[in-house]
């Protein structure tokens, strides 16, 4: 006889999972990355723990992913737009996956110039992932319908993700709009997404 997962331990699992990457994905962007990018070679030769720390704080956050995907895939399971969702969140959790791999060999590096390569790589991927991430916003805030306001704020925070990723291709002067994109798509998505997050832990698979 199979075992069914109740809808609401699935939503403590997704609610619960959106934390632990929401504090790992913090702690190894604002800390880890920056250091690296402010001082790379300084951070690699004298603080490398961090930068080891950095790099399982986004293989945390890819795991939790995957965790994500599997408790959103089955706790709406019975909207059509729920596999093709789910797909994409999967694309990006590879995608990050595949980024990761550029971070271990800057702590074998000795030129700042080569360290902010590696990082400028990792950013490069990064971003793909987040375009088809992005997706997956835009169509769980369809699936999700209500509360209305959160449903709005991920879709809203979908696009934002998709259009930072496009600019940064397209326009050739992006760092002079950079901090105008950085909030387009910070404040919809920690509106979106953290309001998503509680939600699932308050009221979600409840009849």
């Amino acid at each position: 006889m199979k075992h069914e997962i109740q809808p609401r331990t699935l939503a403590l699992i997704a609610g619960g999972s959106y934390w632990f990457i929401f504090f790992a994905a913090i702690f190894a962007n604002f800390f880890a990355i920056e250091s690296l990018k402010n001082d790379p070679l300084v951070t690699v030769q004298q603080n490398d723990m961090l930068v080891r720390f950095g790099i399982v704080a986004f293989m945390i956050t890819v795991i939790f992913d995957v965790v994500v995907a599997w408790a959103l895939n089955d706790l709406f399971r019975t909207n059509p737009l729920t596999l093709l969702s789910t797909f994409f969140r999967m694309m990006h959790a590879v995608i990050m996956g595949v980024a990761i791999f550029a971070l271990p060999g800057v702590l074998a590096l000795d030129s700042g110039e080569e360290i902010l390569k590696q990082v400028e790589m990792f950013n490069t991927i990064w971003l793909i992932g987040l375009f088809f991430f992005g997706l997956h916003i835009i169509l769980l805030g369809k699936i999700l319908g209500k509360p209305i306001l959160i449903s709005v704020f991920l879709v809203i925070a979908g696009s934002m993700y998709m259009l930072d990723t496009l600019a940064h291709f397209v326009l050739p002067d992006y760092q002079a709009y950079a901090d105008i994109f950085l909030a387009l798509v910070a404040i919809p998505s920690i509106l979106g997404e953290m309001s998503f997050a509680v939600w699932l832990l308050l009221k979600g698979g409840k009849s």
